[in-house]
């Protein structure tokens, strides 16, 4: 009989995510009841440690990737997104407020605020947030310099003193974000998102005042008016997205254009750190962008969210994050029950582990394996562990199509679309320093080596092959990796691009993918990241979602390769193909005139 799905969770939270798996038939890791590594999901609220990703079997899961801190840390997004400013040059990097990192950047940004004084009849509003912060924590707003003060890292950032308002109140968009795999990337934006309003009407001349200002739930759900009704916002302080879109149906814009815009931000932004995210296939993050929209409907980023609160305020919040979790565990491609987990586990129960399983000393590094008196000590060990994989018959087939069942189909780097694929399952160890050149996903622990060959990338593709030995032979291109015990190479396949069917899903429950978004992109993203390339598609895409006309070539080559790939417009209640909206859009634009779109590309 197969095991049940497991989960993990630190410090007993969030319960929200427990419910969720608990309804769908999972069970609740126990240490005292379940071996150490019987479980398949681990979520936690902060980062996992190195020693985490390294030891990952195949079927676990972590909810976080790994030094994605590149954007969730205030200070490091504002690096981030400067360096991609001054290398790409402003036109589509131009979503973020100026800001400056204090106390580095006191003499810059004294400078921005001198020359801005005699511009203006008042002086511009700043607002100053700790970098590492979160739930509006320290945050203020100020006119005169006298009334900076800090005594932490912070950044001072121009405050966009013209938002729209609804009912006179101030708001932003809480949009979720999944990243599936960031080599290549593979982003998801869920349908659902928040609208977080401030309680109290918004006002310049306040600036002191949280409750007008701020639009953090934690503070806002203290304010005074919070359970008034306040105009078309209602009682309370969210919305969902439902309800925003409803919203915008009559303000006479072009809708389709600001979803576009808002997906422009999400994707711009992880570019700027997925050329140094380690590879790691089996994890999967869930961010939380904070988007303000301008009385002139150009969105703004605000900041992004490492683990994006689930905690339930109200029904506003059940209604969208109990689905968002659903949608989050469908999109991990999980089954109901676990047999290459308990496969495994019989397995290693019939050999002789090489460490004590009551000892917590850590799993040895492949370079030990390759100690020439480790291999030594071990060879019998090594040569049982081949003739059992030979008794139970553990072929390439029977691997490929266990692991299939339990998880997420993970694109690997390719050269080509729409041709034929040989895959080949690599060891190697985690590096810092390297992994950033990993082209087939983590590499196998001395556990993994010891006790049958194991999946750590999967896809979908049926004839897959699984190349294995003990003396790591696989030819083509050179991984070097540095650890404690010397350097070693190993030779990595790469892989020849997925067929079509096996690209990532266009949506899983509310997730619609979003990027890649089209051949050109998808190419762009195998084997090395061509930045350029991308910008230049996403700006192709804006124009023609600005006009709502589909360019003619461009229309020709998409229908060549529809069948190979396409993908769905995020926003709209109901997300049109990308290959059949233009037609469409040209034939209502005939009805009822040109409309206005609000902002530049």
């Amino acid at each position: 009989m197969a095991a049940s799905l497991v989960f993990r969770l630190h410090d007993r939270g969030p319960q929200l995510v427990r419910e969720v798996l608990l309804e769908r038939g999972w069970k609740e890791y126990d240490e005292r009841k379940r071996e150490e590594k019987g479980w398949n999901l681990y979520w936690r609220g902060s980062e996992f440690r190195s020693s985490e990703y390294h030891s990952l079997l195949p079927w676990q899961r972590l909810n976080h990737h790994p030094k994605t801190d590149g954007i969730t840390r205030k200070d490091s997004l504002v690096r981030n997104l400067r360096r991609m400013r001054a290398t790409f040059g402003s036109t589509l990097y131009n979503f973020s407020p100026t800001t400056f990192i204090l106390p580095n950047d006191h003499t810059r940004f004294l400078a921005e605020y001198n020359k801005l004084l005699p511009t203006r009849e008042r002086s511009p509003c700043w607002i100053c947030k700790p970098v590492d912060l979160s739930r509006g924590r320290g945050i203020f707003l100020f006119r005169d310099m006298k009334d900076l003060v800090y005594n932490c890292s912070v950044i001072v950032q121009r405050y966009i003193s013209s938002p729209l308002l609804i009912s006179g109140y101030k708001f932003d968009l809480r949009i979720y974000v999944c990243v599936t795999s960031f080599h290549p990337l593979t982003v998801y934006i869920h349908q659902e998102g928040l609208v977080r309003f401030a309680t109290e009407k918004y006002n310049l001349s306040s600036l002191s005042n949280v409750y007008a200002h701020l639009t953090n739930t934690s503070i806002n759900k203290y304010g005074p008016f919070y359970k008034t009704q306040k105009g078309q916002v209602g009682s309370g302080c969210k919305w969902t997205m439902s309800k925003f879109r409803h919203f915008l149906q009559n303000q006479n814009i072009n809708e389709l254009f600001l979803w576009q815009r808002i997906s422009n931000i999400v994707t711009l932004t992880l570019l700027t750190i997925t050329s140094s995210v380690p590879s790691c296939p089996n994890c999967v993050e869930l961010f939380g962008f904070d988007i303000l929209i301008d009385s002139k409907f150009k969105p703004w980023l605000l900041e992004v969210n490492h683990s994006p609160s689930l905690t339930l305020d109200c029904q506003t919040d059940l209604s969208v994050k109990k689905g968002l979790i659903s949608d989050l565990v469908d999109l991990m491609n999980y089954t109901p029950t676990d047999s290459l987990r308990d496969r495994a586990h019989q397995t290693q129960r019939n050999v002789r582990p090489c460490l004590n399983p009551n000892v917590s000393t850590p799993l040895p590094l492949l370079s030990k394996l390759k100690d020439h008196n480790f291999q030594k000590k071990n060879k019998k060990s090594l040569k049982r562990h081949h003739e059992k994989i030979n008794q139970t018959q553990f072929n390439q087939q029977d691997c490929v199509a266990a692991s299939q069942r339990h998880l997420p189909p993970v694109v690997t780097r390719a050269s080509d679309t729409c041709t034929g694929q040989t895959l080949h399952w690599i060891p190697g160890s985690y590096s810092k320093t390297n992994m950033s050149v990993v082209k087939t996903g983590l590499g196998l622990s001395s556990h993994q080596m010891k006790y049958g060959p194991q999946v750590t990338e999967v896809t979908n593709q049926d004839n897959a092959e699984i190349e294995l030995s003990a003396e790591n032979e696989v030819s083509s291109s050179v991984l070097k990796t540095q650890g404690k015990r010397g350097s070693q190479r190993l030779h990595v396949q790469r892989s020849k691009a997925l067929t079509g069917p096996h690209f990532p899903p266009v949506r899983a429950g509310g997730f619609i993918r979003t990027f890649p978004f089209n051949p050109a992109t998808l190419q762009a993203s195998q084997d090395k990241l061509d930045v350029p390339v991308i910008l230049q598609e996403l700006q192709k895409l804006t124009g023609q979602v600005a006009s709502g006309r589909w360019d003619e070539t461009t229309r020709e080559e998409e229908a060549d390769d529809e069948g190979c790939f396409d993908s769905l417009l995020w926003g709209p209640q109901d997300p049109p193909l990308l290959s059949r909206q233009f037609n469409t859009n040209i034939k209502h634009e005939q009805q009822l005139g040109p409309r206005n779109h609000h902002g530049e590309l």
